[in-house]
């Protein structure tokens, strides 16, 4: 979608979305004012300078390289409707799997449990979590614009620099699957966070047990 908007109507445009869009969720019925807002939103203003966008951030050079290999960037309130179909197939797909999935605007976040995904202390995916990640790189395949950030991360029991070392190793693993998977590895930011993003408290056997995961951030090209 190719926007070439002045600013004084750009700011028309935004004013107008503000103050009439309001869309229902396709799948649930609900009224879903802020997903479809949002990418109209944004997408406009990224839409209407995208040709002079500049940054050294790994986002930007990840968005760099997938526009000049061809792949499309998102724009306009298509942004919300390609989010929303994109966590409907990953819902129906990962289903019973023991991925929890959450959504916050137009980021999806797949959390993998660490002891579904892996034997204790090792960074090998284990043989029956491959069809789990074989339907991630499925709807990932189909919807090429999105950009794709694996995190590791471990509890606060041992040594630090063993948790980060293994936090790394357990995201590359999972990298690595879905690359082999065809997934392609330009849209990737791979890191290990170690003992350092917890959700839960290190002081529980069931609060670190939740705080071993490794977790795929998914947010649009846009």
């Amino acid at each position: 979608m190719k926007i070439s908007l002045r600013p004084v109507a750009l700011v028309a445009l935004v004013s107008l979305v503000l103050n009439s869009c309001q869309t229902a969720n396709p799948y649930t019925g609900e009224a879903q004012r802020s997903k479809a807002l949002t990418g109209s939103v944004i997408g406009g203003l990224v839409g209407a300078g995208i040709g002079s966008l500049s940054g050294s951030g790994s986002t930007d050079r990840r968005q760099k390289a997938l526009v000049g290999a061809g792949i499309g960037i998102l724009a306009g309130g298509g942004i919300g409707a390609y989010m929303d179909r994109q966590e409907a197939e990953l819902r129906r797909e990962l289903e019973g799997t023991g991925v929890r999935i959450s959504r916050q605007g137009n980021q999806i976040a797949l959390v993998m449990p660490g002891d579904v995904t892996f034997s204790t202390g090792s960074s090998s995916i284990t043989g029956e979590f491959y069809p789990t990640l074989d339907s991630v790189a499925k709807v990932l395949n189909k919807y090429e614009s999105t950009l794709v950030d694996i995190v590791g991360h471990t509890d606060s029991v041992g040594q630090r620099d063993y948790n980060y070392g293994l936090s790394q190793s357990r995201a590359n693993s999972v990298a690595g699957y879905l690359q082999n998977r065809k997934v392609n590895s330009a849209r990737f930011r791979v890191t290990g966070q170690g003992p350092d993003a917890p959700i839960a408290s290190n002081n529980t056997a069931s609060g670190r047990q939740a705080n071993r995961r490794v977790t795929i951030q998914l947010a649009p090209l846009s």
